[in-house]
C-alpha cells in the first residue's frame, strides 16, 4: 500500500514551520516542498535590504539547511495551479504532482488596486529581488545627480503607510548620510514622501506610540502626506486627491508598499477568495476540501472580536503551521480535529535599527527597548522555521549598535 502524500506549496513561515513540525512527528508518509527559490527569507526584513542595511544572505537561509531527506523532498520549481478535485498540483518545470493532503501556503504579492501606472513604474517590495531592485534603482539615481542636477534623482516616496512603509522609511533615513557621502549628495535635497490614503498613520498602535513613531521619522526629514489617495503613477510622478483636488510629486524612486494580496495562484485555481485569500474552515482548511489546508497570506481567519479577519503576519502564520500539523495527524489518525484559535501576542515596528515602537502582551515599549524586542521576536521566528543553528547563524543580536 502506497504512503500517504503530503505536499507543502511555499517555504515561507507557514510552509517552512508545518514541515518542521510534521518532519518531527517522524510520519510513515511521504511529504513534498515546493518552493520556486531554493531559499527562505525573512520577509519582515525585506526593508533592511531595500534601504541597503542588509544584503540578501543575511535575511535568508537555504531550505536544504532544514528538509531532511529521508522524510521529505524538496522540488524548487514555480506553482501554476492546483487542481482542487483531482488533488493535483500543475508545476511549471517538473509537471504535474498528486496528494492526499495539500498544505497551500505560497505567500503574498503587491496589490495595485487597479490604479494606472503601478504595475509599470511602481517599484513593489514583496520579495528579495524586489528589495534589491529598489535598492539598486535608487543608487542609480543618487549616481546619476551629479551629471544632471535633476532634483527629482533625489526624490524618493514611498505609496503607503503600513508597517513595510514605516520600517523602510526608518532604515533609509539612517542610511541616507552614508549614501550621500558616497555619492557625494547634498543631503539637504533628498527629499523622502510618503503618501497614505488614510487618514490616520499606525492605527494599530495607540495614539501615544503612534505619534512618537512619526515625529521621529518627521524629524528625520519625512514628509507624510495623509488623507490623499494616490490616484496614478507615471515614469516620474505620483498624483494624488488632496481636498478634491488633483496634485502631483515629481520622484525617480517611487516605492509601491501599500497594500499585498494572496498569491493568485489561489484565484486561478479556482478557490472561492477575496484579494488571494480563503475565508478557511474552523481546522484551517478550504470550504469543501478537508484534504486541502490554506494558511498564511492565502488564509483569512475571522476574529471574533472585532468581526474582521486577523492581519496577515509571520505571527499567525507560524501558529496556523503548528495548527496544521496537530490537524493532519488527526485526520491521518481518525482522531477529531482542534479547532484554530488565535490570540495575537502583540506587534513591534521598527523606525531605525536601534529604534522602533510596539505593544507586546499588553506593554507598550519605544525607542531602544522596542528595538531590542523586535529583534528578540525575529530571533525566535528564526528558530521556528530554521533551527537552533540557523537562529544563531542568522539572527540578530546586535542589540546595542
Amino acid at each position: 500500500m502506497s504512503k500517504t502524500k503530503i505536499v507543502i506549496l511555499g517555504a515561507g513561515y507557514g510552509g517552512l514551520r508545518t514541515l518542521k513540525g510534521l518532519q518531527k512527528k517522524h510520519l510513515d508518509v511521504e511529504i513534498t516542498l515546493v518552493n520556486k527559490n531554493d531559499y527562505h527569507y525573512e520577509a519582515t526584513y525585506l526593508h533592511e535590504v531595500a534601504s541597503g542595511a542588509k544584503e540578501p544572505e543575511q535575511i535568508s537561509f537555504q531550505i536544504k539547511d532544514v528538509v531532511d531527506p529521508k522524510q521529505t523532498t524538496f522540488i524548487q520549481d514555480t506553482v501554476i495551479q492546483v487542481n482542487k478535485d483531482e488533488k493535483t498540483v500543475n508545476l511549471e518545470k517538473n509537471g504535474t504532482i498528486s496528494f492526499d493532503y495539500l498544505v497551500f501556503a505560497l505567500g503574498f504579492e503587491s496589490e495595485s488596486f487597479g490604479i494606472p501606472g503601478v504595475e509599470e513604474f511602481g517599484l513593489p517590495m514583496v520579495t528579495i529581488d524586489s528589495a534589491v531592485t529598489i535598492r539598486e534603482h535608487m543608487h542609480q539615481q543618487f549616481a546619476a545627480y551629479q551629471e544632471s542636477q535633476d532634483d527629482s534623482l533625489l526624490s524618493i516616496v514611498v505609496c503607503g503607510a503600513g508597517f513595510t512603509s514605516i520600517e523602510y522609511l526608518g532604515e533609509l533615513t539612517q542610511q541616507l548620510p552614508k549614501l550621500a557621502k558616497k555619492y557625494n549628495l547634498p543631503v539637504e535635497k533628498i527629499q523622502l514622501t510618503c503618501i497614505e490614503a488614510m487618514p490616520t498613520l499606525l492605527p494599530m498602535f495607540a495614539d501615544k506610540l503612534a505619534n512618537y513613531g512619526i515625529q521621529k521619522l518627521k524629524d528625520r526629514g519625512v514628509q507624510f502626506i495623509v488623507g490623499t489617495p494616490i490616484k496614478e503613477i507615471t515614469q516620474d510622478t505620483v498624483i494624488y486627491e488632496e481636498n478634491e483636488e488633483l496634485k502631483s510629486i515629481k520622484a525617480k524612486t517611487i516605492v509601491w508598499t501599500t497594500g499585498v494580496k494572496g498569491s493568485s495562484v489561489v484565484g486561478q485555481s479556482g478557490f472561492e477568495e477575496r484579494r488571494g485569500r480563503v475565508m478557511v474552515e474552523s481546522d484551517l482548511t478550504a470550504p469543501g476540501y478537508s484534504e486541502i489546508f490554506v494558511i498564511g497570506d492565502c488564509s483569512a481567519v475571522m476574529d471574533p472580536e472585532s468581526n474582521r479577519p486577523y492581519p496577515t503576519t509571520a505571527q499567525i502564520a507560524l501558529k496556523q503551521a503548528d495548527g496544521v500539523v496537530t490537524n493532519l495527524v488527526a485526520k491521518l489518525n481518525d482522531r477529531p480535529i482542534v479547532p484554530f484559535t488565535f490570540k495575537s501576542q502583540g506587534s513591534v515596528c521598527s523606525i531605525g535599527n536601534n529604534e522602533a515602537i510596539g505593544e507586546v502582551l499588553g506593554a507598550n515599549l519605544k525607542g531602544y527597548p522596542a528595538s531590542v524586542m523586535k529583534k528578540i521576536i525575529e530571533d525566535k521566528s528564526l528558530s521556528q522555521t530554521g533551527g537552533l543553528k540557523i537562529m544563531f547563524n542568522k539572527g540578530r543580536f546586535d542589540l546595542y549598535h
